[in-house]
């Protein structure tokens, strides 16, 4: 029997206590955002048929669903909160045209399905912007966005420490056309920008991913935040519970 297990963060407590699969005890009622259903369906519906329960300490993967800007502290969950929040950002590669140079552009970008992100971004790039044409030549690239779009920086400085923002750095590759992950990039990125699917096919427009191999970043004071790939991929919260 195969399980689809997805995540919900809940912002004053977990859902429940584990004392086993007879014995729950609900916690105060927590503010949720989670895959694919609504508060109503999981304070009602759902509500007594969450069959799995796990301790807090295990490693959640995908989206970080938090409304709102995780501690500084949590470094792994301000990164993926950065990601999962934003829907674009500037993609550097090193220029084939400009000798090498480096070459930044704006882009759209998507980790998952809304609430479903794994923290890996894709993109739509066409060949007749040199973005994609450099990454063919050269897979060298980092990624970078900033918590200012969101909105939660307020009248802060884009520049200022406590203004996150993150580069990932790595190797652009290009997604085979004819595989599962281009089916997955295709859901995730036409799911949150719905003109892509309209855009001209004749622009040989194609699915890339960022292979991270290096995580650049600064939510506070006191410079970069060290963050391996494994914490970014997987990280720790201490208040989830598992849906079905």
């Amino acid at each position: 029997m195969t399980l689809r297990v997805d995540f919900v963060f809940c912002s004053t407590g977990p859902l429940f206590t584990d004392k086993g699969r007879n014995n729950r005890t609900t916690g105060a009622k927590p503010i949720c955002v989670g895959p694919a259903i609504s508060e109503k369906k999981l304070w009602g519906s759902r509500f007594s048929v969450l069959p799995l329960l796990v301790d807090a300490s295990v490693a959640v993967h995908g989206r970080l669903l938090s409304i709102s800007k995780p501690d500084p502290a949590d470094a792994a969950a301000t990164a993926r909160w950065l990601v999962s929040q934003n829907s674009w950002g500037v993609l550097s590669t090193i220029s084939s045209d400009l000798g090498g140079a480096p070459f930044g552009n704006v882009v759209s970008f998507s980790d998952g399905l809304p609430d479903e992100g794994r923290g890996i971004p894709y993109f739509y790039l066409t060949t007749l912007d040199p973005t994609a044409r450099n990454a063919l030549s050269d897979q060298r690239s980092s990624f970078t966005i900033s918590e200012y779009p969101i909105g939660s920086c307020e009248k802060k400085d884009p520049e200022n420490p406590t203004c996150a923002k993150l580069t990932l750095t790595g190797k652009l590759k290009l997604v085979n056309k004819n595989s599962k992950e281009a089916e997955f990039a295709q859901r995730a990125l036409f799911s949150k920008h719905t003109e892509m699917k309209d855009w001209p096919k004749g622009h040989d427009f194609q699915f890339f991913k960022l292979e991270i191999e290096d995580i650049f970043l600064i939510d506070w004071f006191g410079g970069p935040k060290p963050l391996s790939l494994d914490q970014y991929l997987y990280p720790r919260m201490n208040q989830f519970a598992y849906i079905m």
